[in-house]
């Protein structure tokens, strides 16, 4: 079977999603980076019509969409490991895929993430307080939600890590380095104990921030 090889920024949590995937399945990979605003070059809209990231190809095959490419690592590298069987339970992680990308990155994690982290620590910019306060409020419903639909389980779909831990861990592990992540956590408190079973697997470990730096420092084959 030919490597993997995903195309992304380094840090990016959708980039991210796909290497613990790869991790979880075990499967044979490069890490091909990309720098921060080249994902609109000719060349890698190639990759990806819509300049976004990651891209993914297998061989011959070019795959991009992050939901689409996890999908795929599972179902050809992972025989299917990381979706449940029942199908309530494959329907409870397409929930929380979709909650992941529809309402915790699309105005908590880019708004709240980008103001606390990627604004001043990698670009040198001031908060915008006026914009975190704002996405509070959909950002204690995603929370309280998360909650809920976790209860008592280990991961969200049961005893096993699924597709949907994965998708939530590379954005709520981002923004567990904010100070906002105390307040959404505090009526949560099995959404802390779950980030910290998900941080303590080797796949969270193998894919720091350090070790994809690492990565994407390695000379290109």
């Amino acid at each position: 079977m030919s490597d993997f090889v995903l195309h992304s920024v380094p840090g990016s949590p959708y980039g991210r999603q796909v290497l613990i995937t790869l991790e979880e399945v075990g499967a044979t990979y490069r890490f091909a980076p990309i720098a921060p605003g080249a994902s609109q070059s000719p060349q890698y809209r190639q990759l990806h019509p819509f300049g976004k990231i990651p891209a993914l190809t297998h061989g011959d095959f070019h795959l991009y969409e992050t939901q689409a490419i996890i999908r795929y690592i599972d179902r050809v590298a992972g025989a299917g490991a990381l979706t449940p069987a029942d199908p309530k339970a494959a329907a409870r992680m397409d929930q929380a895929l979709n909650i992941s990308d529809c309402y915790l990155f699309q105005g908590v994690g880019n708004v709240i993430g980008f103001q606390r982290i990627v604004g001043p620590i990698l670009l040198g910019l001031t908060t915008d307080e006026a914009a975190v306060a704002a996405a509070m409020p959909q950002a204690h419903t995603v929370f309280n939600e998360l909650g809920r639909l976790l209860g008592d389980q280990r991961f969200f779909t049961g005893e096993a890590v699924s597709l949907a831990d994965i998708s939530l861990i590379s954005q709520m592990d981002f923004l567990a380095a904010t100070p906002e992540w105390r307040d959404l956590t505090g009526a949560n408190p099995n959404l802390a104990k779950w980030l910290e079973r998900m941080n303590a697997r080797p796949s969270l470990l193998a894919t720091t921030w350090e070790k994809v730096a690492a990565m994407a420092a390695a000379p290109q084959a």
